[in-house]
């Protein structure tokens, strides 16, 4: 049981929680009336907002639109008038461009192109928006003019600007050195840098505007010109320069390129000075043609479209490529004539332009590609020419060296070197230059057959003119054997044109000989010796042969003092009249046979030192023998009251007689 003062006092804090509770919940219901208050509050003044939002906006969107529209209206306008503007400024073009046209582009080129370019679009535009506009062909034939003014200056520029090379300057070019470590490479410049880009300005504007190809024609024209004048100068040059003492080189690089000729051949018999000066200056303009060519590609590579260049080059050479090719056939024509009239010195012109020729084929052919056929086949053309009269030269040398008649009043009277045997020696002495060319030159008439020398499937390739050059090294060889074959068949002939065979053994030996030592001081003998292995011993004893025959010809002195055409006397017997007789006979036929021979011989000659000494010694010993046998064995006899009558010389007087032959200064 509670007891009542716990239970009075529990109730009463029940009673203050309670209490306590109430004020709560009106504290709550106070603060909810008034949050409803003021939710109805707010949403009212939202719904006013949006009302009037939706007027604002009912009232702003149309401001809006029409500000739109007009700010789009105000494009228009000024749209308009910017195009009034450019549409105007089209026929004003004429008016503002034509002072310009007028004076033309020199010296302001830019300005002038910049000009034709505002032509050009008043052009398009009159074309496009009112192609029957006086205007349209107002600017026409502005633009028209412009062009022609254009191409007038194209044409003023190449003409004034364009000038021949000099000839010492294209020596100079062609003179390359490949001795010398550093070498500068000659440049030339055709045009000025400013005059050069003046031009490829001028011909891109009138390629990619102008729509013109003719400045292409002008262009070949005056180059071709220039190229053409430049290479007939160098060979006026040579014309003109040349003297015996070599050729005109420039002296700004004194050494030669190795594929340029610089040696002199030997002087041949009969030939011109001014032959020789023709042949190097062909050769050296052939020379100048490829270099010239190919300076003349790279400024026109510049210039014209890259399409139209290999046409324009093509045209650009031809008038030189012509001009060379026309002096080729003239120098063939004029070996073939040569060959008629058996001229064989003039046809070796022939022999170094067409080494030449074909040391500069390659790079002939890598300056005309791309160019017509027609242009390509020259060369090849000229060269075949060329070897095939080169190659009938040959065999009509060798044919006229075994035909070459026998005329008495030609022979030497005193037996030395005929000029057959001169001539046909320096002949071949001169092939020993053109070894290579002078083998081709027979294999490309495929001559093998000629000579019987099998061709080899591994000398030939399946061209009938590429042959290997130990072939044409053969058949070189082989022709020089035929020629030095014919020359002996005739020589023979020729000897027995003389009436005495000792002057027809001298004859045949001074030949011989002169033959021999000809092809042993130079690489003929080499060259023989590759089809011929015993040619030089053949010649020393072809040489001894007639020397022999040669000393017969004083056995009609001996015979009448050698013993075994004496008579025997026994010694201290009186001689009997018959026996004194043959001894005056005897010493008579030898006296006579001695003078005779000596004044005979004495004009006779033998050019050789060396073989004149030792025919002479040889001669001597003999005859000193003899005679001195005959004289030992018959001088003190009494055959006569007169013996200085019949003894008339001593041993060493008739040593010294002979020591007199072969000696016309004696």
């Amino acid at each position: 049981m509670i007891p009542p003062q716990e239970a009075s006092a529990r109730r009463r804090e029940i009673e203050d929680k309670l209490k306590q509770e109430e004020e709560t919940l009106s504290f709550i219901r106070d603060s909810l009336e008034k949050s409803d208050q003021l939710t109805k509050n707010m949403v009212s003044i939202l719904s006013s907002f949006e009302s009037r939002l939706m007027k604002l906006e009912n009232s702003i969107i149309p401001v809006h639109k029409q500000t739109e529209n007009l700010q789009r209206l105000q494009e228009n306008v000024e749209k308009t008038l910017s195009c009034l503007d450019h549409v105007i400024s089209y026929y004003h073009v004429a008016s503002d461009t034509e002072k310009i046209i007028r004076e033309g582009p020199t010296g302001r080129l830019e300005e002038y192109l910049g000009s034709m370019a505002k032509i050009q679009k008043a052009v398009e535009y009159f074309q496009d928006n009112s192609p029957d506009s006086p205007e349209l062909n107002k600017v026409k034939l502005l633009f028209e003019r412009g062009k022609e003014s254009l191409e007038s200056e194209f044409r003023s520029l190449m003409t004034r600007h364009s000038k021949v090379v000099s000839p010492v300057l294209i020596l100079d070019l062609i003179s390359g050195d490949d001795e010398l470590e550093v070498q500068e490479d000659v440049a030339l410049e055709h045009l000025p840098e400013s005059v050069l880009q003046d031009v490829i300005r001028i011909s891109r504007w009138l390629v990619e505007y102008g729509r013109n190809q003719d400045f292409m024609n002008v262009y070949y024209q005056i180059r071709s010109s220039q190229l053409d004048r430049s290479i007939k100068g160098l060979k006026e040059h040579f014309r003109k320069s040349s003297s015996s003492s070599g050729v005109p080189y420039s002296p700004a690089i004194p050494n030669k390129r190795k594929d340029t000729p610089t040696k002199k051949p030997p002087r041949r018999p009969g030939r011109d000075d001014m032959l020789d000066v023709e042949t190097d200056a062909y050769i050296h303009c052939v020379s100048a043609f490829v270099k010239l060519a190919q300076s003349e590609y790279q400024l026109l590579a510049d210039i014209i479209p890259e399409h139209h260049q290999k046409k324009t080059f093509d045209s650009l050479i031809q008038d030189a490529l012509d001009g060379l090719m026309l002096e080729g056939e003239n120098i063939v024509s004029a070996a073939r004539k040569a060959i008629i009239r058996h001229d064989f010195s003039t046809v070796l012109t022939v022999f170094p332009i067409l080494r030449h020729l074909k040391q500069t084929k390659p790079e002939f052919d890598q300056v005309l590609q791309g160019t017509a056929a027609s242009t390509k086949n020259k060369l090849p053309g000229l060269i075949t020419s060329m070897e095939t009269i080169g190659a009938k030269a040959l065999e009509d040398f060798a044919d006229n060296i075994k035909n070459d008649p026998d005329k008495e009043y030609n022979m030497p009277k005193d037996g030395t070197v005929h000029e057959l045997t001169s001539n046909a020696i320096l002949f071949l002495q001169q092939l020993l230059d053109f070894q290579e060319t002078a083998g081709a030159m027979l294999a490309s008439q495929v001559l093998g057959d000629t000579y019987n020398i099998p061709l080899d499937p591994r000398e030939t390739s399946s061209s009938a003119t590429s042959y290997s050059s130990e072939f044409s090294k053969r058949l070189l060889s082989t022709y020089i054997c035929k020629v030095l074959g014919n020359l002996q068949l005739n020589l023979l002939s020729k000897s027995k044109v003389y009436e005495d065979p000792a002057l027809s053994a001298i004859f045949l030996h001074n030949n011989y000989n002169y033959i021999l030592k000809s092809l042993e001081k130079s690489e003929l003998i080499q060259l023989v010796a590759v089809t011929q292995k015993t040619a030089e011993r053949s010649y020393r004893e072809h040489i001894e042969q007639q020397i022999q025959t040669y000393q017969r010809s004083w056995l009609k002195v001996t015979d009448y003092i050698a013993e075994k055409n004496l008579p025997v006397f026994q010694s201290g017997v009186k001689l009997r009249d018959k026996e004194r007789q043959m001894i005056k006979e005897r010493f008579k036929g030898f006296n006579d046979g001695l003078e005779e021979l000596c004044k005979i011989q004495k004009a006779w000659a033998i050019p050789d030192t060396e073989q004149r000494d030792k025919i002479r010694q040889a001669q001597k010993n003999i005859v000193k023998e003899t005679y001195g046998a005959f004289l030992h064995r018959f001088g003190n006899v009494s055959f006569t009251k007169n013996p200085d009558k019949y003894i008339k010389y001593q041993v060493e007087q008739v040593g010294d007689m002979i020591d007199r032959l072969f000696d016309t200064s004696a």
